[in-house]
């Protein structure tokens, strides 16, 4: 595989300081854009709020990978907040499609969720199925037509998942409570969650870099569990009890608007990366969670 320029927004993140590391590791050229005055050669300048971004240091970029936006998860849901998770996504996803419209890469990887699809309850659903209706869905709609806007390029659309891994993300406060013995299902267990390893999530975007693939495609694992599924193999790998429920009134208390992710259900399919033979190192939720509470 030849060496290649990559840029990457939101490369701070779980997902982006792995990719960074493992591109690297590959012998890409990787440039990270940030927000602030760059500190090395290694870094350019762009400013999501102003549309700004330094063209000429991303001259001859063979790939832009955008993953930057407010965390879905970090915060409360306040009318102010849902405002910055949407206007992040959006101011930013239009100024690296602008760019990447004028830099003509050879493809442009943009960040969305499995959000898109709203609640689906036990209904499995794959790229085909039509979006939800709900506020996430609504920010990933735009999110992606803004994506949309990068022209002349092959645009891929990633739905991510729950990414897994001990070191940042849900799981890594899950294991807290798993630890103190405080692990448990939230709400009624039965919703589904669709998750994907962060080793899993780096080797679907490498392989999205390298192959003829466009449009939406779902990052998750080939078997989604239920959260009483998934809460029973946490326990399993941890050798500790799942005791203690969680109930959805004290979620809601707790984590205000991102408690609708916790206890909605979302059974996602990733019919495009099967299809086109991508193989998963980790389909199963019970192998992923024992290597990952190694």
């Amino acid at each position: 595989m030849s060496s290649k320029k990559i840029a990457i927004t939101g490369s701070s993140g779980l997902i982006g300081s792995a990719l960074v590391g493992h591109l690297r590791a590959q012998g890409h050229q990787v440039i990270k854009l940030v927000r602030r005055a760059p500190i090395n050669s290694e870094e350019v300048q762009w400013d999501p709020k102003t549309g700004y971004v330094d063209l000429e240091a991303l001259s001859g970029v063979d790939a832009v990978i955008h993953l930057a936006g407010a965390g879905v998860g970090d915060r409360r849901w306040t009318a102010k907040y849902r405002a910055e998770i949407l206007n992040s996504r959006l101011l930013g996803t239009t100024t690296i499609a602008n760019a990447v419209t004028q830099l003509q890469p050879e493809v442009f990887i943009s960040a969305s969720a499995i959000g898109w699809y709203g609640e689906t309850g036990d209904r499995a659903v794959t790229e085909e199925d039509r979006g939800g209706d709900d506020f996430l869905a609504t920010v990933c709609r735009e999110w992606e037509s803004a994506a949309d806007q990068a022209n002349g390029v092959r645009v891929v659309k990633i739905r991510t998942g729950l990414v897994l891994d001990p070191t940042g993300g849900a799981l890594s406060r899950m294991l807290l409570l798993f630890k103190l013995g405080l692990g448990g299902k939230l709400g009624n267990g039965h919703q589904y969650w669709s998750w994907i390893t962060l080793h899993d999530q780096i080797r679907a975007i490498e392989y999205l870099l390298n192959n003829p693939v466009h449009g939406v495609v779902n990052l998750t694992a080939p078997n989604p569990v239920t959260n009483q599924e998934f809460t029973a193999a946490l326990a399993r790998a941890l050798k500790r009890p799942a005791l203690i429920p969680a109930p959805a009134f004290a979620l809601k208390i707790v984590l205000g608007g991102f408690a609708v992710e916790v206890l909605g259900s979302k059974r996602v399919i990733p019919k495009v990366l099967t299809d086109h033979g991508f193989n998963f190192d980790y389909p199963h939720i019970g192998t992923a969670l024992e290597e990952l509470t190694r």
